[in-house]
Order: C-alpha cells, then structure tokens, then sequence
C-alpha cells in the first residue's frame, strides 16, 4: 500500500495490505511437491482465488476455535468469507457458514454455548433491510456451533461494526446512531451531495447493548463523535473507547483521537491518556480484568504518526496509572500480541523474522522477558492464546512454505507439540516454490540493507537470469519471510518465468526499529530509498545472478511511486509496472484523503509553504527521462493514490512519445482491487507486459480467436506429427505413436492407431481411409506385447500406463468426447443405454461409432492430448498385474457415476506411455 497509515488502523491494514516476503540468512532449499503428487504450474487462478485464514477465536473451554477463512468467488466476483470451526483436541473441522454473504468478528459466548458474529447475509422476509433500501447492512447474527441454522440479533438501519459479550445474555455493540430528520429529509429528495467534513451532520458512533432473549437494544454512551474501537472487560462491566474527534484527522492528523474508560453501570467515563504521549493502536484487557495493555504508536515527530514502532503499556483499573512495559526491545512490538494468565506474549519488530516472547508481570509490577521456545519461532506471523493459558493457535509461513495455523501447548515459554490446524489451498502442495535467500548490502548512507530474493524456479548455478525488482508499499511496510504471493505482487509466476524476484526492505520500512522508518521523513523522501534499491541490484550483479540487460521493476502504492521514480532516475530498467503510485506531489496534498499528514511529514513542509521541493519531489517534471516501456493501473475511486495521478503519468508517457505506455483503468476499485475480474486483467495485462519487453516470448494473439474453439484447435493440430495423412513418427522405418509430456508422464498424444498397430501385427486389417481410427478389438496381451515390440524395434522404453498413475488424467477428461452421449444427443443415464443396445446393432460394422483420433475437443488444450474421455476405452495395467480398462468409449454413457464401464470388445483400444514405471 502507497503510504504510511493511521492509528489505530495501521497495524491492520498494513497487515492485510503490505506485508510481503523474508527468509532466512541462507538460501532456503525449493519446495518441491511429494513424489507421488502431480506437478503442476502456478496461475493466475491459484493467486487469486486462494484461502485466507484470520480471526480466530479460541472457546471459553479452550476445545474449540472459531476462525474465518476468505477465498475468492467467481460468481459473485470478488472474495467471501465464512465462519469455520476447528477442534483443539482432534483433527475436526466445521464449516459454519455458507453462501456468499461475509461473515466477520466472532465471538464466543461466556458459556461457549453460541456465537455471535457479523454478517451482510439478508434478513429473513419480512423484516427490514437496512436503511430501507432494500440493501442488508452488516447484523449481530447468532449461531450454535453444534448445530442449526444463525439467525439475526439486530435489525438496525445502521451497520453494526465490532461486538463483544458482556455476559451470557448481552452484546455489546459499535454503531453508528439512529438517522436523524436531516438525514432522512436528504433521503426523501434523493440528495446524493456530499458536504466535506460535515461534522455537524456525520452520525455519531456509539455503544449499545442488546438483549439476546427479548432483542432489546439500549444506548450506553452518548458521546458525539465517532468510536473506532472499543475493548469490554472481562466482567463486562467496563469498556475502553478510542475515539476519532474529527473528520479530518485521517488527512491532516491535527486533533488526535480520545481514549475514555466506560463504567457500563454507572454511566461513568474517564478520559485516559490525556497527555498525548499514548497513541493506542490496539487493547486487550488482562485475564483478571484488573487493567488492560494498550499498544500505542511511539515517533519523535510531535504530531504525525507517520513512521513509528510500537510500544506496549499497562493501565491498572484500581489505581488508575499507566506504567510502560520495559520491552527490552527497542525495535517494538509487530503484527501481533495476546494476554496470558500473568502477562502477554508478543512478536517483537527483528527485520526478518519477527521474535516471539512472552512476558510475565512481577508482584513489584516489574515484567520479565522470555524468548518463547518453537520449531516455528522466526516464522511466526499472528497467534490467540486460550483463557486458560495452555493453548495457542499461531499463523507459520515462509516466503516459499505457504500459510497454515497450527495448534500447541503453551508452557511457560515453550510451544510443544505443534499440530497442523488448517489445511488452506491443498493445491499448493502440487506447486513447485523457489528457493530463496536474504540478501545483505550496502546502501544509503553506507548502511546495511536487507531484502529477499527468489530464485528462478529452473536456476541453474552459473548462468545469469532476468531480475524483477518487486518494491512494496507504505513506505512503513517491510517484506518479511512469510508467503505473499498475490495479485499485487505475483512471486512464483515471475520465478515460474525465469527470473530472479528481489524484494528490498529501503529506509523508511517498518520492523528495523524508529531511526530506520524515520530515516526518509523531514525531506528525505526518495533520496534513501533509490539508492538502497539501486544498490541492492548492483551487488546482485556483482555476484554473476543476474544479466544487467534485464531487469524490470514493479510495485503497487509506495512501490509504485518508487518504480515511477526508478524510471526516471536511470534508463537500464527494461519495464515497469506501476500500480496506483504517485508522479505529481502539488495536487497529491489536496486530493489524497491523507494528503497533508503523509506530504508535510515525508517533504517536510507543505506545498503552500515550500513549493521548490514539491517541485523537485514529483517525477512529473522529469518524466523527459523516461525510455522504460511502463503499463500503468489505477482504481477510478482510488482516494489514497488518486486517480488523476495515473492520469497524469499516462499523458506525460503518451505525449513525449520516447517509450511505450499503456493505461488500465479499474471502474469502481478504490486503492487496491476487490474485483476478482479485475485482480485476474492486472495480473494478465502484466505478465503480458513483461513477457514483451523483459522475457521476449510475447505472442501475436488475436483477439477473435478463442483459445479452445476448433479453430484453434485446429490451427494448433499444424504441430501434430504425421507421415502423409497418417498420425506418428518413423522410427526405424517404423511408424510409432507420438507421445507428449502430460502431467508427469509422457503419453500418446492419440490412441495407438490402426495404422500404427498394423506394423506389428501383419494380419491386422486397416480399411483404406481409416488409418487414423484408434485401433480397436485389442485384448490386454496384444496391447502389452505391441509395447514390448515398439521397445524392441525402436531402442525406446515403451509400456502400458498404470491404474495408479493415469486414473486421475481419464477422470479429468471434459465432457462431449466420443461417447453414447454425443450419438444420443442428451446424458445417457444406464437404463436408456440399454435402450439405445438395440439400435447400435442396426448399425454396420463391427464398430461404427468410432470417429479418427483427434476428432474431438483435446482435454488439454496446450498439449493436444486427445480422447481420454471416449471413442475407445483404453488399457492400463492394475495393482495386481491385470488389465483394467480406463476412459469413454463410443458405445457407453458418459455417466461419471457408473461403477464400472463394460464396452463391447470391439469398442476397446490402448495408448502407449514412453519411458520407465
């Protein structure tokens, strides 16, 4: 993301938005797929419909964990979440929630007995839909874990935005208040306008508490302005607030938020924190409810929290102090913290891998550290810890081991036991992942940087790759050793090309400590991190990894804008791509919806105060620079990075008119894609870029032609091998089966035809015309002794496939092959194939619904592998030794429920494989 973010929302989303990859200090070996899986390519596909996991929330008993996990929906075009519910003491898992409303924020009851979630899924009929619209707004929804239907809690025309149980019976919840008559009179004239910052009108944000049993909604607070979150005591009888005073707060960072602490019962509230040292970014309340931790943001600048750590305090509820947790630690705390029974365990800020230690509270209030002991410790990246104390779930990846959570015990210090707690996107164990490495270099200033690289997935020690520099976004991000592969930022399909991905943690990242991330503030924007950046190539040039003739540089956000700024400092980038960055500082600090507090903090002045270095700043006025061929993407309702600054670089590439350009606009996409449609054209239009000006391997498409229509198909069949009008090769003067590599075995592109079969067999009879026809009416022993003579007469290993290794390729085999269906015209079920027996025997010949090999649709496209699902079914050797007949044959249903195909004899062929079991 372009950009450092607000308290309290930055940990979150820089989370969510930019954290990326890190690795170990030594090369980390590739991860290669189990022998007995199928290897198969990374696409597009696999970035952007893969499975998150996130928000887990372990039961009161420490039994269970709720949890929700996102993936992406093609229907509904963008990515849904649902509620999930795995066991702590077995290998169980429970889909709760299903559809494609989101499900978000569950809790657990006090008695374990329900959940209560968030959910934008309809109310039932009946009762009304949000704001009368007709539009459901985010609802408290309750579900039993053990079975039944949710149904809603709250019927509000306001969204709800967070809950928490007070007891068994009561939530407490956040939410906007009722409209008022202004609002509702606008509504009534369908007035759309927007006044800016119209806090007068903006409906304040407060706390209320229902009743589970009679639905009864009461007002708790009656503050105006806008709570942004809130943390309820154990008891709940307390809650800490943290709210937003201002409008503008986001764009300026001129009055800061408000911390109060609530008595529920009373009506009572404080206000904490009052001397604006405590910025809180997140709460959690001690296990004995007598005080609560607050995670507060910590820069030397006096007013905006731009670049910071994070630092850890404690506020005890008697006293009413607040004392600072002596960390021990100087870079802060990162990502994530949870309470224990005497303390808190926390991931301390370490560059590349974040330490995870726990902390205890002493009886003279003193707190010692411990390092927490774990096979994952390095790896670490989100982690609950039961009530009790003994359990703890935690997120582990590394930059090429993608994401799972794992449950364990926790004691003292030390995390036994580890077990694998989710099981998200198997696929990926069919993928192959890159080696990587941490990189260590001098950069600005003369200081030591630190990156991750991928290797190239076929790397071959000696030769020289293309490199892809990959920047991420903030600039107060870092790229940790944890997996990252999304649309943003597309690792493996890079490294699946060929080419190195260098990632590079420049000043001005997060998790190295305050005086790195505040490096670049005060002016010194750009002029650290081009350097890092430019360094860091150099050296891997140095080391003979990487061919300096090819190199490409892309980032979204802030790694766009250090993309742009690359182009126009050095012309040896081959291609960029640029998604929602900045080229024009002037309009940034008016447009952007953080435009003062990120420009004055990283420029050191605002625009109306000193121009020259705003000037100097925007890239726009060197665009003259500019030879590297540059696509560029932007959302239209982008208010982080707006839209006129994708403009603005668009028109100064195209009227200069020195190297290519192209522009993707995403209607609709705010700062980074939603759309799945979109998320899919980004990725396509940018590895097609690349593949032009850095892989050279671009092809000519034309846009008329579809990929799978018998035209192209067609026009792909040119490649096939043939002698005159028959299908094969000569080998020895004797015609034998092509094969083709498919999915780990080298097969026949076709059934062995009767052309080929006709060379080993003298008797065999071939109908002038009907050379291509598979051959058909083979017994499992002609069918091994022809591979047995094509192994002796061409010097080649050639044999029957086995039941074990092609059952999934025949099963795979798409519809409307060569099968009674196709003669029929409809899905044959088993009763209307006895039927139909009647009229095959009307037919002619011994076989008369075999069509040549290749007649039919190919089951994969880019090979050209043909009737795997019909025209006649083919041999393959069982675990026992016998033969077993696997795919379609002409003459029976495709009905993929049949136990057992029985074709008749004549509708039986085989196809060889080529090369030792």
């Amino acid at each position: 993301m372009r950009k450092g973010l607000f308290f309290p929302m930055v940990i979150a989303l820089l989370t969510l938005m930019i954290a990326s990859a890190w690795s170990t200090g030594r090369a980390r070996p590739v991860q290669q797929p189990a022998a007995e899986q199928e290897v198969k390519e990374w696409t597009i596909d696999d970035l952007i419909m893969s499975e998150s996991a996130s928000q887990f929330e372990i039961s009161p008993d420490g039994r269970w964990v709720v949890w929700v996990k996102t993936a992406g929906d093609k229907e509904k075009n963008e990515r849904v979440s649902h509620l999930m519910l795995s066991s702590l003491t077995e290998k169980k898992e429970i889909q709760l929630t299903r559809g494609q409303s989101n499900e978000s924020n569950p809790r657990w009851s006090p008695d374990g007995e329900l959940i209560a979630f968030i959910s934008t899924r309809p109310l039932p009929k009946g009762k009304a839909q949000g704001g009368g619209d007709g539009k459901p707004r985010p609802q408290i929804w309750l579900i039993n874990p053990f079975g039944g239907e949710p149904w809603p809690l709250t019927h509000s025309e306001r969204a709800v935005r967070s809950l928490e149980w007070a007891d068994a019976q009561t939530i407490i919840f956040a939410a906007q208040e009722d409209p008022t008559l202004y609002e509702r009179t606008l509504k009534e004239k369908k007035d759309t306008s927007i006044v800016v910052e119209d806090e007068v009108h903006e409906p304040p944000v407060r706390l209320f508490k229902i009743d589970v049993k009679s639905k009864q909604v009461t007002r708790l607070t009656e503050n105006d302005d806008w709570i942004q979150q809130f943390a309820l005591s154990p008891d709940g009888r307390y809650a800490v607030t943290i709210h937003n005073r201002s409008l503008r707060f986001v764009y300026d960072q001129q009055i800061k938020p408000a911390t109060w602490l609530y008595d529920l019962q009373t009506g009572e509230r404080k206000q904490l924190f009052t001397e604006g040292k405590i910025h809180p970014e997140r709460i959690r309340w001690a296990r004995d409810g007598k005080g609560f931790y607050v995670r507060s943001a910590f820069t030397h600048h006096p007013r905006y929290l731009m670049a910071t750590i994070s630092l850890m305090y404690y506020y005890d509820l008697a006293s009413g102090t607040v004392t600072q947790v002596d960390l021990q630690w100087e870079n802060g705390i990162t990502l994530d913290f949870d309470v224990t029974p005497d303390g808190f365990v926390a991931l301390l800020a370490n560059g590349v891998r974040p330490k995870l230690a726990r902390y205890a509270r002493q009886a003279d209030g003193r707190w010692t550290r411990t390092w927490m002991e774990s096979e994952h410790q390095g790896h670490i990246f989100g982690l609950r810890v039961s009530r009790d104390g003994h359990t703890i779930v935690y997120h582990y990846s590394t930059a090429n081991t993608p994401t799972q959570w794992y449950r364990a015990s926790l004691d003292g210090a030390r995390i036994a036991e580890p077990v694998q707690l989710t099981d998200l996107n198997p696929q990926f164990k069919q993928r192959k992942t890159a080696r990587v490495e941490i990189v260590h270099w001098k950069g600005a200033r003369d200081e030591e940087v630190e990156g991750l690289l991928y290797y190239p997935l076929d790397y071959q020690p000696g030769k020289k790759y293309p490199l892809v520099v990959m920047i991420h976004g903030g600039p107060a991000g870092a790229d940790m050793d944890r997996w990252s592969d999304r649309w943003a930022y597309p690792h493996h399909l890079m490294a699946q090309r060929g080419a190195f991905v260098f990632k590079p943690n420049y000043h001005g990242s997060s998790d190295y400590g305050l005086e790195w991330v505040e490096s670049i503030g005060e002016g010194n924007y750009y002029d650290l991190e081009i350097v890092d950046i430019e360094k860091g190539v150099d050296s891997l040039i140095a080391r003979g990894l990487v061919d300096p003739d090819r190199l490409g540089v892309m980032g979204w956000s802030n790694g766009a804008i250090l993309t742009t700024a690359l182009t126009v400092t050095t012309t040896r980038y081959k291609v960029a791509s640029a998604g929602a960055g900045d080229v024009e500082w002037f309009s940034d600090w008016g447009n952007c919806r953080f435009g003062a507090a990120f420009d004055n903090y990283y420029f050191g002045a605002s625009p109306l105060e000193n121009p020259d270095v705003y000037l100097r700043k925007s890239p726009f006025f060197r665009m003259n620079k500019v030879k590297t061929p540059t696509i560029i993407f932007h959302g239209t309702e982008d208010t982080s990075v707006p839209t006129e600054q994708g403009w603005m670089h668009y028109r100064a590439l195209q009227q200069l008119g020195q190297t290519d350009v192209r522009f993707i606009l995403f209607p609709g996409e705010p700062h980074g894609l939603r759309k799945l449609a979109h998320q899919r054209r980004k990725l396509e239009e940018e590895l097609a870029w690349f593949d032009k000006y850095l892989f050279h391997k671009a092809e000519a498409k034309n846009e008329a032609l579809k990929p799978d229509s018998p035209l192209a198909v067609a026009l792909k069949m040119r490649s096939v091998k043939r002698v005159d009008n028959r299908y094969g090769v000569m080998v020895n003067g004797v015609l034998v089966p092509e094969t083709v590599p498919y999915k780990n075995v080298e097969i026949g592109r076709f059934e062995v035809t009767r052309a080929q079969y006709a060379a080993f067999d003298k008797n065999y009879r071939v109908e002038p015309g009907r050379e291509n026809y598979p051959a058909n009416g083979i017994t499992f022993e002609q069918a091994k002794a022809y591979c047995e003579w094509l192994s002796r007469v061409t010097g080649e290993p050639y044999r029957l496939g086995t039941e074990a290794e092609l059952k999934s390729l025949y099963e795979a085999a798409k519809e409307g092959e060569n099968t009674l269906d196709y003669w029929a015209g409809y899905k044959v079920n088993p009763d209307d194939a006895e039927r139909l027996a009647e009229e095959l025997n009307k037919l002619d010949g011994d076989a008369p619904l075999l069509k040549p090999v290749g007649s039919f649709k190919p089951v994969s496209r880019g090979d050209l592998i043909f009737d795997l699902g019909g025209n006649v079914a083919e041999w393959v050797v069982g675990e026992d030794g016998k033969g077993r007949l696997l795919g379609g044959s002409a003459d029976t249903p495709a009905d993929p429920k049949l136990r057992q195909r029985k074709p008749a004899p004549a509708y039986i062929g085989f196809r060889v494989v080529k090369g030792e079991k």
